[in-house]
């Protein structure tokens, strides 16, 4: 007699914490760290996510700027530029990591997050199931922009046209 074969069950997950300062300007909202990220407990850290080669291109005065290639390193350069880092959902259901996943999702505290921001100029939402959440973010009172995701799933995007819409926010946010 043969079995079924199983069937994963989505497992309860918990996102990590908001990566932000007093002197945020543009907060970057994904939509739940991937399995990777949750397992390094490190934001964008599938080797393949431009997240972080976006940045550098964006921002970095040189290829040296950045001291060491620690993920601390990366965060403390990050937030020196006032970028910030979060995602809209706290927790959800998933297996795998892909957003078309995700099954009931928590929101995480948005406005209670840009109160600890009080600089904060721009939310820009890393990808689409991110962005469904741009009316919860635009009754913030903020410009609202949506950025095409950098997680390797979205190859229909090249890193130079991922690069040139984000370079675009970034200009709209004052921070070139």
């Amino acid at each position: 007699m043969s079995r079924a074969p199983e069937v994963a069950q989505p497992a309860r997950l918990h996102g990590l914490p908001a990566l932000v300062t007093p002197h945020t300007r543009l907060l970057v909202l994904g939509s739940f760290p991937g399995a990777t990220s949750l397992t390094h407990q490190q934001y964008y850290a599938h080797p393949q996510n431009a997240f972080w080669r976006i940045l550098q291109a964006i921002l970095a005065s040189s290829p040296y700027e950045i001291r060491g290639d620690s993920y601390q390193n990366r965060i403390d350069w990050m937030l020196s530029k006032g970028i910030g880092l979060w995602d809209v959902y706290a927790s959800c259901e998933r297996v795998g990591s892909l957003d078309s996943a995700i099954q009931q999702p928590q929101a995480n505290d948005l406005a209670g997050l840009v109160q600890r921001c009080p600089q904060l100029q721009v939310i820009a939402h890393n990808g689409g199931e991110s962005f469904k959440h741009a009316n919860l973010t635009r009754s913030l009172g903020l410009p609202v922009y949506r950025l095409p995701s950098t997680s390797p799933a979205n190859a229909s995007w090249s890193f130079e046209r991922k690069l040139a819409a984000w370079r675009e926010v970034f200009g709209l946010a004052g921070l070139l």
